[in-house]
């Protein structure tokens, strides 16, 4: 026994395989196969075998190990011969071509993300071992994912039945649409809100109550976008139809004179071109965090950089793709908010959030607004209206925010431009000249606060009020106190609804009810009456 227990893993490893025949340099021809091992053994870790009495565990695994790498090394080159006589002479077959024609065409669409990398590296040999990082971490991921403690699954999205009211568009199109506040004869003031990336027309002003718009006398009306909701699809719609679906709502509604646009975050798109195309319906406008078009061609490199300095990566990638490859949009969209399943803003909408921010979207209050605004917006369950919303965000625009507002240019003669170099003439401004309110949270990480600076620029008759500490859905959401400092800032002390005039017939019925007699006067009133 003690024999056996001083006998070393190489010996023991010897006594089980027996003697194979073969001879290792080192090791004599009548050697037996225990002395063979142990030569290879010494052979491989260099390590002297002899007079020790047993082998620490240590020196077993990193045998083992080295051992293993060998192997696998020996393994890959193998292969690598296989692959490379099997494929020796096929560069010049058609498949060969063919694949060479669209590794070129697709490094050629890619290339534009060489410019992340530091000009004295390899793009081909830094992109292989970020795919190869990238691929190892998706394994310890997926490796890992097994011991993350069961979670409730998610709830399932519930459609409800159609309940809009709808409009039919010159075009045959139908427009649906949802009115809150006092009707069309009492209203002093109306308002109309396009809604924002994955939203619909329930949004409008999130926790907006009943009392404060009558209280102000304000009729908001709120529409689905083409394709979201209940209203149909429009294929190639672009900013100048956008605006012409709100003039059309406006005049079918009744809103004979002008009327307050609302945009808020990727609303302010829509909103932006009411002002641009149609500015002579337009009363004026309530901006909430509205987005800019990040390649305007008035926006320095700057502030572009600035726009989508605060965003998360994954919000960054989808903007890419948006801008550069939106066919694969639809495969993200329908493994988030089209999967059928609800889900949290911040995870479909790559958003990060603020202390205030995280709050609000945490109270269920919110939680219920969003999941019935969210089955509301994938109603009808195509992808592609949200892939033309995000396109339509990163696009041009057809129009620069500088273009809202411009200076008159007047054709000058030689002599009247030497005047105005003397005198301060002010030049008359032309395109829209209302009230412009922009509020911008300051802790805002969906819509960088520099896109408020940036108009503010480009716009100058636009006026931004910055609100310290809230960020993108907390001074816009659910925030009665909020609202009444809005609406006073927009329309001034309440004055309430007008009063309808009376129709020429309630006139007339009022004046014969007065002139005409009660049939139950008695006789003696009846001759008083006479008399008087």
């Amino acid at each position: 026994m003690s024999a056996a227990a001083t006998m070393t893993w190489h010996e023991d490893l010897a006594t089980l395989v027996g003697d194979t025949g073969i001879r290792l340099p080192g090791a004599g021809g009548d050697a037996p196969a225990a002395a063979n091992v142990a030569a290879v053994g010494a052979g491989w870790y260099g390590e002297e075998e002899e007079g020790r009495a047993e082998e620490g565990w240590v020196q077993q695994v990193k045998g083992f190990a080295e051992s293993t790498a060998e192997m696998l090394r020996e393994l890959g080159r193998g292969l690598w011969d296989v692959a490379a006589q099997s494929l020796a002479g096929a560069e010049d077959s058609e498949l060969a071509r063919r694949l060479k024609k669209r590794a070129a065409a697709t490094g050629k669409r890619l290339s534009f993300m060489n410019e992340y990398l530091p000009e004295e590296r390899d793009p081909v040999r830094c992109w292989l071992i970020v795919a190869t990082v990238a691929f190892v971490t998706l394994l310890v991921l997926g490796a890992g994912s097994g011991d993350v403690t069961p979670v409730e699954p998610p709830k399932k999205i519930i459609i409800n039945p159609p309940s809009a009211s709808r409009i039919q568009l010159p075009d045959g199109r139908h427009l649906a649409y949802e009115e809150q506040g006092v009707s069309a004869d009492r209203a002093r003031f109306s308002l109309i809100a396009p809604h924002s990336f994955l939203s619909s027309r329930l949004a409008g002003i999130p926790g907006i109550s009943a009392s404060l718009l009558e209280e102000f006398g304000a009729r908001l009306v709120t529409y689905d976008l083409p394709g979201f909701g209940e209203s149909d699809p429009h294929p190639g719609r672009n900013l100048n139809s956008s605006a012409l679906d709100m003039l059309h709502l406006a005049d079918v509604l009744n809103i004979p004179d002008k009327f307050w646009v609302v945009g808020y975050s990727g609303g302010g798109m829509h909103a932006w071109s009411a002002l641009r195309y149609i500015p002579d319906r337009i009363a004026g406008a309530a901006m909430f965090a509205p987005m800019a078009n990040p390649y305007d061609s008035k926006m320095t490199k700057d502030e572009r950089h600035k726009t989508w300095d605060r965003w998360s990566t994954k919000r960054k990638l989808m903007h890419i793709l948006a801008r550069r490859f939106p066919s694969i949009l639809p495969l993200f969209y329908r493994r988030s908010f089209l999967s059928g399943k609800q889900g949290q803003p911040e995870s479909w909408l790559s958003l990060s959030l603020g202390k205030k921010d995280k709050t609000l979207l945490e109270g269920p209050e919110f939680n219920a607004f969003w999941e019935r605004n969210v089955a509301e917006s994938v109603r009808q369950g195509d992808a592609r209206p949200f892939v033309e919303e995000a396109v339509l965000q990163v696009s041009d625009w057809g129009f620069s925010l500088s273009d809202i507002q411009m200076q008159k240019k007047e054709d000058r003669g030689f002599f009247e431009l030497i005047k105005s170099l003397f005198n301060q003439v002010e030049r008359e401004w032309v395109g829209f000249l209302g009230p412009i309110h922009i509020w911008q949270g300051m802790d805002d990480r969906v819509v960088s606060p520099s896109v408020a600076e940036f108009v503010r620029r480009v716009v100058p008759g636009a006026t931004v009020h910055k609100l310290l500490d809230e960020g993108h859905f907390s001074y816009f959401c659910f925030c009665n106190e909020c609202h009444r400092q809005i609406f006073s800032t927009l329309f001034g002390i309440p004055q309430g609804p007008i009063d309808p005039a009376p129709q020429p017939s309630d006139v007339a019925s009022e004046l014969a009810e007065e002139t005409t007699a009660p049939d139950n006067l008695t006789e003696q009133e009846q001759g008083t009456s006479s008399l008087i």
